[in-house]
């Protein structure tokens, strides 16, 4: 079984971040959201994967070859973004007929991967949502066969979405239908996957649901930083022994890289800090620090902070008396 894993998006709702980093490589809970979902797929067996790279690809190809040396990895270049079934598509020559995992490049779940890999039938990956216009959505019955995947259906018929894990048996079933949609909308701008699942469903493919525990968004600002702080729990966070610290607090769970310098400081809870950065006079709490990021007289709540950027705060020298309230530049901790 090989693992399929699109990764061309530009991930434009966490820009100004991903300008310069692709969405898959942000930092989360000490590791890179490709990390989590490379490591889960080793961790049950797979061992090839496809990467469909295109904005800033290079990173992505130059970050799994070094990270990565003992798996088998093909990189796909989609020159167009066309959409996740588009992605697939281009790596037929590759996959062949071999079965498949497909994982979305910006999607960590848990569940039961063994239970997926040896399932005798196609699955796909499903959660109840409370409004599943923006989702594709699956119908199925009570024993969670599917009968119908729709895309951001305007009146959805279930709640149950898509959460973007797909294991596909029949792969040159796949392939496929996913070129009769093409030859049939040859102006189609976005290819969705979900479109090319429901013609393998029509013509007599057996899919079955698998419920996941957890879906982790990472798509966003705010739901990243929601997202670090559940992995870090999960994780227990770590904390290189070899940093330097001095005059500070740590509050698990935390994460700091290795490298890094920090002083007179409080970090945590739910705080990643990337390698080799240094942070002085700072608290910090529910946020994201890239690498070689240099921060100094700040405070930080709730932020994502990118590699190699430096943040510096106004140093004050206060004599306050007592039963006094003082808020210096609305910051909350």
């Amino acid at each position: 079984m090989k693992a399929i894993i699109p990764v061309a998006g530009a991930g434009t709702k966490l820009r100004p971040h991903t300008y310069t980093q692709p969405k898959a490589l942000i930092p989360l809970a000490g590791k890179t959201i490709l990390s989590v979902i490379v490591d889960q797929l080793k961790d049950a067996g797979i061992t090839e994967f496809v990467f469909v790279i295109g904005y800033l690809g290079e990173k992505i190809q130059d970050y799994v070859n070094a990270q990565y040396p003992d798996l088998t990895c093909h990189f796909v270049n989609q020159v167009d973004r066309q959409g996740t079934g588009h992605a697939v598509e281009l790596t037929k020559e590759i996959i062949g007929n071999d079965e498949v995992i497909i994982v979305l490049g910006d999607t960590i779940v848990e569940c039961d991967w063994q239970e997926i890999i040896a399932s005798p039938h196609s699955m796909l990956g499903v959660k109840k949502v409370d409004d599943p216009r923006d989702f594709g959505v699956a119908e199925m019955d009570e024993e969670g066969m599917i009968s119908r995947v729709v895309e951001k259906p305007a009146i959805p018929k279930s709640n149950m979405a898509l959460v973007g894990v797909y294991k596909i048996k029949e792969t040159d079933f796949l392939f496929s239908c996913l070129y009769s949609i093409i030859e049939s909308n040859a102006a189609y701008e976005d290819l969705n996957l979900t479109d090319a699942l429901d013609c393998m469903i029509q013509k007599g493919a057996i899919f079955q649901s698998f419920k996941v525990s957890n879906w982790f968004d990472c798509g966003k600002k705010e739901t990243l930083l929601e997202s670090n702080a559940i992995l870090l729990k999960k994780f227990g966070g770590n904390v290189f022994e070899e940093n330097d610290f001095l005059n500070t607090i740590i509050i698990p769970p935390v994460s700091v890289g290795a490298g890094c310098i920090i002083k007179n400081s409080v970090i945590g809870p739910n705080v990643a800090i990337g390698d080799h950065s240094t942070v002085t006079n700072a608290i910090i709490k529910d946020s994201i620090i890239g690498t070689y990021s240099n921060l100094n007289e700040i405070v930080l709540n709730s932020s994502l902070i990118g590699s190699d950027a430096e943040v510096k705060g106004v140093s004050r020298n206060l004599n306050i008396g007592d039963n006094t309230a003082i808020d210096l530049g609305g910051s909350k901790i």
